[in-house]
């Protein structure tokens, strides 16, 4: 089987599909060793691994550095692909195109301009650069995975009608999962759930608090991302550990770190 049908045949399994997502080989590795049968990117966890902020990272390290982890772990990988590098749909379209070709097993796009003045893609708009994406992916692979994200929670528009609107055109235009960042009540989460006929991923770490597999399978989530939360809490651990010694002197973080056996294990 090929790592997009593969990826495809996760999401119709009875299990949550729950997606890790590596900030860099080392972390894919190790997320691969737990068990884990396929990974996210993170655009802003893999941005912080270089040293650069959120948005700087280019289409082509987005894409190279996704390769790189499929190959090194031989698992199915869904790049986080932001606005697609581009406004227009065709443009978006190549930028799909380059990941079916680079093997990948899925891309997701967003409706988020990159403009904090006029954040969100004007409806039709949104609605285009799906189905571009969509036709240039299924052209090439009917298996790859194309998730449609509407951003409305993320940038200050809380409306969840217009969101479960824009994911209903999203699905109409061709997409095979549907994703709404930062919808963190379990109700809406069913409500939107239950308006869609496709997978619908819920990101776990970005203001959710009592998320469990068991009740977001219950509100009919499929697919569940973690998005930059584990790298943000890996970091989260070590500048809180520096700065406890440079408060008090003390090393407290020495206690808590994996031991050298159990990285190499994981990393075999």
């Amino acid at each position: 089987m090929s790592l997009t049908a593969n990826f495809r045949a996760l999401h119709s399994a009875s299990d949550l599909l729950v997606l890790p997502n590596p900030w860099d080989l080392g972390s894919a590795m190790m997320f691969k060793s737990l068990g884990y049968k396929a990974l996210a990117t993170t655009s802003l966890g893999f941005a912080f691994s270089l040293g650069q902020q959120e948005g700087s990272v280019t289409i082509d390290q987005i894409l190279q550095q996704a390769v790189d982890i499929q190959n090194k772990t031989g698992l199915p990988v869904t790049v986080d692909l932001e606005n697609g590098g581009a406004d227009e749909p065709q443009a978006v379209a190549s930028a799909i195109r380059r990941c079916v070709e680079a093997g990948l097993a899925g891309a997701s796009i967003e409706d988020f301009t990159g403009d904090m003045k006029q954040p969100i893609y004007e409806f039709s708009l949104a609605s285009d650069r799906i189905q571009a994406a969509a036709e240039a992916a299924h052209k090439l692979d009917p298996d790859f995975m194309l998730t449609a994200r509407s951003e409305n929670f993320s940038y200050g528009r809380p409306d969840l009608e217009d969101t479960i609107k824009r994911l209903q055109a999203f699905e109409s235009h061709g997409a095979d999962v549907l994703y709404a960042p930062e919808v963190t009540v379990l109700n809406d989460l069913k409500t939107l759930c239950s308006a869609v006929n496709l997978p619908v991923n819920v990101v776990v770490g970005l203001g959710t608090k009592g998320f469990t597999t068991q009740n977001l399978s219950q509100a009919g989530v499929r697919r569940v991302s973690l998005g930059s939360t584990l790298a943000r809490a890996a970091y989260g651990a070590a500048v809180s550990a520096l700065e406890q010694n440079l408060q008090s002197g003390r090393f407290d973080l020495a206690e808590g770190a994996m031991d050298y056996a159990s990285i190499n294990q994981l990393l075999k």
